[in-house]
């Protein structure tokens, strides 16, 4: 059979000068001059050819694929739901029916009556591609749902209304939605935010029912096209939240949900560098911030004095608070203590200890669940680890006593003593100790024979949790062990631990996985070249800047969705993501330091005539977020510039965006096909 001829993508001069340096770019073609409408034919057939290529490389495969397939689908329970919740006079939950690739919505009377189907995702899915629920708000009475959907992966939402007495969908439809959905207190209408043509949220607006949307009232309007526009609600639902800030920067007012057009109420004017949040409890308000430390504090002030900052508690060195939210009788802080979670209920008097919900593993991860109602007496809380399985409990209050109400089912079967885990400190090479969770079959032998699976984010100050995968256990069954790379870029320590890894820092978040990937190799977890990595968007820009650095260290690489042109995406402000992305990576328009810290690491401009090892680079042709040509354009790239004749794949969904494809069984098929390419690639027995 002949073999596959991988796709080669034309070359067109195209260069730019910026800063008095030219940079050489005839890739640029493929990005189509009308995004978001890709219509250019040759782009088009560009994708088509390395899609086809995909295939039939793949093809092979299928039996592998397949059987990975089945085996992830069948530790899922198809007729999964979740535990009702109580939210004023009803039970709300969600519920998959078998086979269903969506949920469906219910409720019921607390006292008792038939359920009520409130939502029915699979028949608004049906015929489409690809279907994303986003906001999902109902009304104060109970009486109205509003919700938004997006078929195409656009992330360009609509809005519509349901009369949850009637059934009847109601005349309200607002298209380009992108935020949440707050109803005011009389329930006459709501706020959301509106997307501008550059599909930037720099509005939050009022929708009265029954009313025309070109009518709608704008409440609020940001002018910094690098912030975006948020909106709320207090836990007492007495206030809406209006939030507008970038990566580095909040401002929030207030509004009287009572009273939506009242003059809104500002906590604190924007400071570049300080970030907050807020809750209410009465008259009081209780501040999140980071004003004096990168660890955060609590602050209590007079909603009639918003100014006046009161300290409530003072930041830790080693507790990281990440939140705070206020019930009736108490408010609860959530952080985590060197890295793991931690649940702290305290009482409004200042003089009472605090309790701290203990948990039972060395690494896990947990935190609040669903708690909907301002006079809980219980928490819903949610926890699991790299072995156990995701678990639902309810935390009392009063007694302190955990309650199981549900424990993740697999029904193909699950034995935990058949795996440990444990948390590892590894020495970067500037001498930081960077954390590593890592599972793997109890039986493993520690002399490097081993694969491994390695996986990381490592940026905008987003942890990665070591909690429970199903689908990783395809790869312990056959003799992985899977670690997660707790990276600086990531605020997994701290949010000075996030500041370590971005702007003049961002080498640190690479050398990072570098350095953990080789102590595990010394350590003898696994060989260099028998290590499979995995990174999504700006993880994908980490998997493209250690295959430039060091790319006899890897045996497969799955890129998907992959941040990898940072210098031309950072130079193009008319992007929807740009300008709030500067405060992360650097503005390389007016700044020639960050122009040459970016063009220093971007690795799409950092790809040069080396061997690299096998990779599969995924794409969302409808990907507002990581523009399609990223991932085209380095492959491109890479098939023009390497040296090596392993394998290169590129697939680009056409029909979806960021997420992939939609559907929890699409989604199971995406990652079949590479945990395939990793088994076939490190020639483990499948």
């Amino acid at each position: 059979m002949t073999e596959p001829t991988p796709p080669v993508a034309a070359t067109r001069p195209h260069s730019f000068t910026m800063h008095g340096i030219t940079i050489d770019d005839p890739w640029a073609w493929l990005k189509d001059p009308n995004y978001p409408d890709v219509t250019d034919k040759d782009v088009l057939a560009y994708l088509e050819e390395e899609n086809a290529y995909f295939e039939a490389q793949m093809a092979p495969h299928r039996p592998l694929i397949d059987r990975l397939y089945e085996e992830m689908k069948g530790r899922i329970k198809e007729d999964e739901s979740s535990v009702p919740q109580k939210d004023g006079d009803h039970l709300y939950w969600t519920a998959f029916e078998t086979g269903g690739q969506y949920r469906k919505w219910w409720r019921k009377p607390v006292a008792g009556g038939p359920d009520e189907l409130l939502l029915d995702e699979p028949a608004l899915a049906e015929g489409k591609e690809y279907f994303r629920l986003g906001a999902f708000s109902i009304s104060n009475d109970a009486s109205k749902l509003a919700y938004a959907i997006d078929d195409n992966g656009s992330e360009r939402f609509t809005i519509h209304v349901k009369d949850l007495i009637t059934g009847a969908l109601l005349p309200d439809t607002i298209p380009g939605m992108l935020s949440e959905i707050v109803w005011t207190a009389d329930d006459s209408g709501f706020l959301y935010g509106l997307a501008n043509k550059e599909w930037r949220t720099d509005n939050a607006r009022f929708h009265r029912l029954g009313t025309d949307p070109a009518e709608d009232v704008e409440l609020y309007h940001e002018d910094d096209e690098g912030y975006r526009v948020a909106v709320g609600e207090t836990s007492d639902r007495k206030w809406i939240v209006i939030g507008t800030g970038d990566h580095v920067t909040s401002e929030i007012r207030l509004l009287p949900a009572s009273d939506p057009f009242a003059s809104p109420i500002l906590i604190a004017p924007r400071q570049p560098g300080r970030e907050y949040d807020v809750d209410t409890h009465g008259d009081t308000l209780f501040i999140h911030t980071n004003d004096t430390d990168p660890m955060w504090r609590l602050v209590t002030a007079p909603i009639a004095s918003p100014g006046e900052w009161t300290e409530r508690i003072a930041p830790s060195p080693h507790f990281y608070m990440t939140g705070v939210e206020c019930f009736r009788d108490f408010f609860i802080v959530e952080g985590r203590e060197d890295g793991l979670d931690q649940i702290e209920i305290h009482a409004y008097d200042p003089a009472a200890t605090p309790r701290r919900i203990p948990f039972p593993e060395a690494s896990y991860a947990a935190g609040l669940g669903d708690n909907p109602e301002y006079e809980q007496t219980g928490l819903r809380l949610g926890y699991e680890s790299m072995v156990t399985p995701g678990t639902v409990y309810d935390y009392d209050t009063a007694t302190g006593d955990l309650t199981t109400l549900k424990v993740q089912e697999i029904p193909s079967g699950y034995d935990a003593g058949k795996y440990d885990t444990q948390r590892l400190k590894i020495t970067a090479r500037d001498g930081t100790a960077v954390p590593v969770s890592i599972v793997y079959p109890r039986d493993f032998p520690r002399d490097g024979s081993r694969p491994l699976f390695l996986y990381a984010y490592g940026a905008y100050g987003h942890a990665i949790a070591p909690g429970f995968s199903t689908g990783i256990l395809s790869l312990l069954d056959r003799g992985f062990a899977y670690a997660i790379a707790h990276i600086r870029g990531g605020d997994d320590l701290g949010q000075q631990w996030y500041h370590d890894g971005k702007l003049e820092k961002r080498a640190n978040t690479f050398n990072d996985f570098v350095d953990v990937a080789k102590a595990l190799v010394e350590q003898g977890w696994t060989s260099a070249g028998r290590i499979a990595i995995a990174g999504r968007s700006a993880g994908g820009e980490l998997m493209g800047a250690v295959v430039n650095s060091d790319p006899q260290l890897w045996g497969a690489v799955i890129a998907d969705v992959p941040f990898v042109d940072v210098l031309n995406t950072m130079l193009d402000e008319t992007l929807p993501l740009t300008p709030g992305e500067w405060p992360e990576w650097g503005n390389p328009i007016e700044d020639r330091a960050a122009f040459e810290l970016i063009r220093s690491y971007s690795p799409y401009d950092n790809v040069r005539a080396q061997e690299y090892p096998p990779m599969l680079i995924s794409g969302g042709l409808n990907d507002p977020r990581v523009t399609y040509w990223e991932p085209a354009k380095w492959a491109a790239k890479l098939r023009a510039t390497k040296t090596d004749t392993n394998l290169l794949l590129l697939k680009t969904n056409m029909g979806a965006g960021h997420g992939g494809k939609s559907g929890r069984f699409e989604s199971l098929r995406e990652a079949a096909e590479e945990h395939a390419f990793v088994l076939w690639q490190l020639g483990v027995e499948a």
